[in-house]
């Protein structure tokens, strides 16, 4: 090796061959099925091979509590079969539920490696659902990302926090928008159009964890308007009839939805990010919320000039409404699927074995 001087560089340059094994897929409408749809479609454009693992490819039985999530049965015989043909040369696992453990426990016997994703807060969904204290669940999640070699993280605030909780080796992965879509100018929804103003606008999964009911309670004049499905709609419906429940929108429906409304409010503790956020935002509605992990790292403590945070969610909406609207588009723009897939793909990269080549 004379005079050769050896450095560091991906096993496989070049395209790469990726698993992402998710229990969280279409049909369902979240964060997570956006984000990775969206950055599947990025990463396809880009040359890279990918193969998706989801319960779309497995028997399933509806999640207890909640049966528009339908969760795989026993995946892990069949999924060892798919990665074992695919043979990827790393695989990204979303999610922590039967499919991600599955995975998990592939990659740890054929000494693949991983990554992972911390997109819900499962301890504190845990303990709205069961009444048991989130504290219970967190060795749960230690156990599952200690061996991965990258969890990625939507925020510095969920890193931090992660950290304390002894998951340090986190990376940064933001999230996009469709800026074709959700933009200031276009059609207004409908639905929307006639209602006493201000109108108030919510979008997401109408389930406990959300928070709603400090939402439909605040103490503020307008019109409530709630988008999305969930277990908890039919309760909240009949708890507060003066509010308007659309079902759950897409596309230039939900768009138009969210241009109709003078403020955005999402009354959320528990989310990791709050993609519903930047998507109103980018529409040019602005946003009160609570100063908690999410919507002050998109908004900044002082609400950049696009938002409102408070403790008292009433007062951050009032204060909200008075906000420009070209302010809030303008941070929304901030936010695109081709950054975000760029942080991903660094992460992915970062992980892979390195092999050693020798250079004159």
């Amino acid at each position: 090796m004379s005079a050769a001087a050896l450095h560091l560089a991906p096993l496989r340059p070049g395209p790469l061959r990726l698993a992402i094994a998710t229990d969280a897929w279409q049909p369902q409408v979240n964060g997570v099925v956006r984000t990775l749809s969206a950055t599947v479609v990025e990463l396809d454009r880009r040359g890279h091979e990918v193969e998706l693992i989801t319960p779309q490819r497995f028997l399933t039985m509806p999640m207890p509590g909640y049966s528009a999530i339908r969760l795989a049965l026993a995946p892990r015989f069949r999924l060892r079969r798919m990665l074992d043909t695919f043979v990827p040369d790393i695989v990204h696992i979303a999610t922590e539920g039967p499919i991600g453990w599955a995975a998990r426990s592939w990659c740890l016997s054929r000494r693949v490696p991983f990554t992972t994703a911390f997109h819900t807060r499962f301890p504190d969904y845990a303990a709205v659902r069961t009444g048991i204290g989130a504290e219970r669940f967190w060795p749960i999640m230690q156990r599952f990302h200690a061996p991965s070699r990258a969890v990625l993280v939507s925020t510095d605030s969920l890193a931090r926090e992660l950290a304390q909780r002894g998951i340090r080796q986190t990376a940064t992965w933001t999230r996009g928008i469709d800026h074709w879509l959700f933009r200031p100018r276009g059609e207004r929804h409908p639905a929307l159009d006639g209602l006493p103003g201000p109108i108030l606008l919510n979008v997401g999964r109408v389930a406990p964890e959300k928070n709603l009911a400090a939402f439909l309670e605040a103490d503020v004049p307008g019109t409530k308007v709630v988008v999305g499905d969930g277990p908890a709609l039919a309760e909240l419906q009949q708890r507060h009839p003066q509010a308007v429940f659309l079902g759950p929108l897409a596309g230039e429906a939900l768009a138009a939805a969210y241009r109709s409304a003078d403020c955005f409010v999402f009354p959320s503790r528990t989310d990791t990010f709050g993609m519903v956020v930047i998507e109103a935002l980018a529409s040019g509605c602005p946003v009160a919320a609570y100063p908690v992990a999410g919507p002050i790292d998109i908004l900044g403590p002082d609400g950049a000039g696009a938002g409102a945070l408070d403790e008292d969610l009433a007062a951050a909406i009032r204060r909200a409404l008075q906000l420009d609207r070209k302010d809030a588009a303008a941070l929304g723009a901030r936010f695109s699927w081709e950054v975000a897939t760029d942080q991903f793909l660094d992460a992915i990269e970062r992980a892979l074995p390195l092999r050693q080549l020798e250079t004159a």
